[in-house]
């Protein structure tokens, strides 16, 4: 998914496609421990996928922290 559409989706899709991509990612790993995998650059871009989902919430953390906090820092 791209950095844009990330940026699009809510906080509470956002921790879903979060945890959607873990899942696909740790079933990744399973099927290349099984051998099963034909395409291991998918583990690349899942966990490249699951930087920008926490990339994207650890921004909305810092600006909700800012707002509250009156932007002192």
């Amino acid at each position: 998914m791209a950095t844009t559409n990330v940026r699009d989706l809510g906080d509470v899709q956002l921790v879903e496609f979060l945890a959607e991509e873990r899942d696909r990612l740790f079933k990744l790993r399973f099927q290349l421990a099984t051998g099963q995998l034909e395409n291991t650059a998918r583990i690349a871009q899942a966990k490249r996928d699951i930087a920008r989902a926490l990339t994207e919430l650890r921004a909305r953390e810092i600006t909700a922290a800012e707002a509250v906090d009156g932007g002192a820092s």
